[in-house]
């Protein structure tokens, strides 16, 4: 079969690695799925993202035609499926009721107990 730059495949892992994870496509087209290609944020182990054995859907990021061999990422795919969820209201609205402004109003206290505890050392 022919593959494409931004095509979505199916594979199944085949192996794994530190450092990523090898998909068989098909019979005669396999890939690698670099371990920064896993997720958007900080991946200490590849197998909390795959399993041996396990079918993902995978992008199409790179391929040599040469060795039959595609670069590939899982976050890619799952990038877009979280664009179609609805959005949960933002966090941020949540903090102006009880993050900084709450600090801020303890701010002076603890700055003159500090000094008060400094001036009895």
């Amino acid at each position: 079969m022919v593959y494409h730059v931004g095509q979505v495949v199916e594979g199944q892992i085949t192996g794994i690695k530190p450092y990523g994870a090898f998909v068989s496509i098909d019979a005669q087209t396999s890939g690698l799925i670099h371990i920064s290609e896993l997720s958007d944020g900080f991946v200490k182990d590849v197998e909390m993202f795959v399993k041996l054995g396990e079918k993902v859907k995978l992008k199409v990021l790179e391929i040599d035609p040469q060795n039959k061999q595609l670069r590939l990422s899982l976050k890619a795919v799952q990038s877009n499926s979280r664009k179609s969820r609805p959005r949960i209201k933002p966090v941020i609205k949540l903090r102006e009721k009880i993050g900084f402004a709450s600090l801020k109003a303890q701010l002076n206290d603890w700055i003159k107990d500090a000094k008060k505890e400094k001036s009895h050392d």
